[in-house]
């Protein structure tokens, strides 16, 4: 099972517009994949489902995430790195084994002009430090706001290169 991550919280996000894309060019594909958007967490999971604790309303998330084989993640740049609800995703996750030895691929977006370079790689030491395999192809959009159109489809034929090019190693990974 592959589960493509929004990796924000913010409403109307071109993370989760950037995600759908993601998951239509899969099926094109031929490969199904599901979406779960960190919006959809529980409002209070600090307080919930932290040390130890789990709420009723974050089981469901944790078996999706346990089913799942591989990830996608895709993260919009905030403050020069990745949204702290991300950082409180992964904490709130069963450690070590909801990613343990699993894939992901990482695709780093921003409206500014490096497409969360240092982000990518902020979150790639989380990932190392759980066990969770990134695959080498990493995708940088700079600029998102004139990547993308209005429908979520992207426009600029490198991103379009790039991202396929992902893709297809991310089914073979």
């Amino acid at each position: 099972m592959i589960t493509i991550i929004s990796s924000t919280n913010r409403p109307g996000s071109h993370t989760l517009k950037l995600a759908t894309y993601y998951q239509q060019k899969l099926s094109e594909k031929g490969v199904e994949a599901g979406i779960f958007s960190l919006a959809d967490l529980p409002a209070n999971i600090i307080q919930t489902d932290l040390y130890g604790k789990r709420s009723p309303e974050f089981e469901p998330i944790q078996d999706m995430i346990n089913r799942t084989d591989k990830f996608i993640f895709i993260i919009p740049e905030y403050n020069g790195s990745f949204p702290g609800v991300l950082k409180v995703f992964m904490d709130a996750c069963d450690f070590p084994g909801t990613f343990y030895d699993k894939k992901a691929a990482l695709v780093g977006l921003s409206s500014g002009k490096y497409g969360n370079i240092r982000g990518i790689d902020h979150f790639t030491g989380v990932c190392h430090y759980m066990h969770l395999n990134i695959m080498s192809l990493k995708i940088h959009i700079a600029s998102i706001n004139k990547e993308m159109d209005k429908e979520g489809n992207l426009l600029n034929a490198d991103t379009l290169k790039f991202t396929d090019e992902q893709i297809d190693k991310f089914i073979k990974f």
